[in-house]
């Protein structure tokens, strides 16, 4: 390093992570992780919108990408599209059809976060639709109905999972009994190949998640009789374990970190496996012992998928209470309920990590830095992000929860709940831009 160097780190400091979007659920790759630098230590004790919009009722999060925020909502019959300038709030397009949600419990709105692909954006209805949208102009693309074109049946709680890219495809969990999981060319609709059909089990309410492992490409579905891994490619079986789900229940999203894969569920806790680091393949490490939903073990999550921070695993169990446990073995370090402060059932929070903290933000609308060791909780600031207005499905303090899952983009959080949605500056004062003008 040269002198002129050392002088130039000294006086500005090291660079900043580039800006990013959020371009699908829980982030690019949907690792739950945000990787700007240049956010703020502490949060304010009170948390100013940029903007705030109005949007239809709905449990799917915003994504983001390329000046554009995206979410689904629902009204008078009808599933929405909607797409808004990041900078201003301002509407850009929105794209209706029609939905009929009789039979549907929590019968609200849509529940997948679009996915954003380039020129591109997908969204996926609670009772099926599938549509591809110019993200541009909300014009469609090619469309598909998981019940009319594969099927499928309607799962109490609606069809769930947000549809991922892999190179030219678009994988989406239908849910048809011919096949759980299809794969469309992403421009044209056609479908590659479907797989996971010929038996009973439900699709769950998971999200299909991509890892790299064994030396290939992995697709990773967990339904409601197993976790089984497929050539993305080809839908062809690579391994399975078979995991039937008290409930047809699996909900919180696989989580992947170097060479372990977890899954938690509401009732049966949680289990891990070690990847094989030669060939596609995976072997239970150890399991949760119990299917009670009060009497728990391990973690037994909900909505969240806990995180895997090398020796240890955080998550949030069914009743709020955050967890540690030894990635070794599963056994418990610690328990604390200050995240979620109540203990009830479906209680919740979605864990973000963010360098060597995280970001909690639980179903108050409460959004958390904290850090998470083994030595226990260490909360550093908290503050209200949005208001929470849904059906909690269960005595609460509130009397509402809010379930949708933020986005962290551009050094800003968006998040929404039934009736509006926000984005809110959590920039450093070094890190913000110099304003700009409303784009037209």
């Amino acid at each position: 390093m040269t002198a002129r160097s050392v002088f130039l780190l000294a006086a500005f400091g090291p660079a900043l992570a580039p800006a990013a979007d959020w371009p699908e659920w829980r982030g690019s790759g949907r690792r739950g992780e945000w990787t700007e630098t240049g956010i703020v230590e502490r949060l304010p004790d009170k948390l100013e919108p940029v903007w705030r919009v109005p949007v239809p009722p709905g449990y799917s999060g915003p994504s983001v990408q390329s000046g554009r925020v995206f979410v689904t909502g629902y009204e008078n019959g009808a599933e929405r599209a909607l797409a808004f300038d990041e900078l201003t709030g301002r509407r850009l397009w929105t794209r209706d059809w029609p939905a009929n949600y009789r039979g549907l419990e929590y019968a609200v709105g849509p529940r997948a976060t679009p996915t954003a692909d380039g020129d591109l954006v997908v969204v996926f209805g609670a009772v099926g639709n599938l549509l591809c949208l110019r993200a541009a102009t909300g014009e469609p693309v090619w469309t598909k109905d998981a019940r009319a074109d594969y099927a499928a049946p309607l799962p109490a709680w609606g069809l769930t999972a947000a549809p991922l890219v892999h190179g030219r495809l678009l994988i989406a969990v239908m849910g048809g009994k011919s096949g759980k999981v299809v794969a469309f060319d992403k421009t044209t609709g056609a479908e590659v190949w479907r797989a996971l059909g010929g038996d009973d089990s439900e699709p769950g309410y998971s999200q299909p998640l991509l890892i790299r492992a064994g030396g290939r490409d992995q697709l990773i579905v967990w339904h409601a009789g197993a976790l089984t891994s497929l050539d993305p490619d080809s839908g062809k079986p690579l391994w399975e374990h078979p995991f039937k789900i008290i409930m047809s229940t699996p909900i919180a999203t696989p989580v992947q970190a170097g060479p372990f894969l977890l899954v938690s569920a509401f009732f049966q806790g949680a289990r891990l496996f070690r990847l094989d680091d030669a060939a596609p393949g995976a072997e239970l490490v150890w399991r949760g012992k119990s299917d009670s939903e009060r009497n728990t073990d391990t973690i037994h999550a909900l909505m969240a998928s806990p995180l895997i921070d090398g020796d240890h695993i955080y998550g949030v169990c069914n009743y709020g209470q955050l967890r540690c446990l030894k990635t070794a073995t599963g056994e418990r370090v610690w328990e604390s309920q200050a995240a979620t402060v109540e203990l009830g059932r479906n209680v919740t929070a979605y864990l973000v990590r963010h360098g060597g903290r995280t970001v909690i933000f639980n179903d108050r609308g409460e959004l958390i830095f904290a850090r998470l060791t083994p030595s226990g909780y260490q909360e550093q600031s908290r503050a209200r992000l949005i208001e929470p207005d849904s059906k909690a499905g269960s005595r609460r303090e509130l009397g509402a929860v809010v379930w949708a899952h933020p986005a962290f983009a551009n050094r800003h959080a968006i998040a929404r709940n039934g009736r509006e949605m926000v984005r809110v500056d959590l920039s450093a004062t070094s890190a913000r831009p110099a304003p700009r003008s409303p784009r037209h």
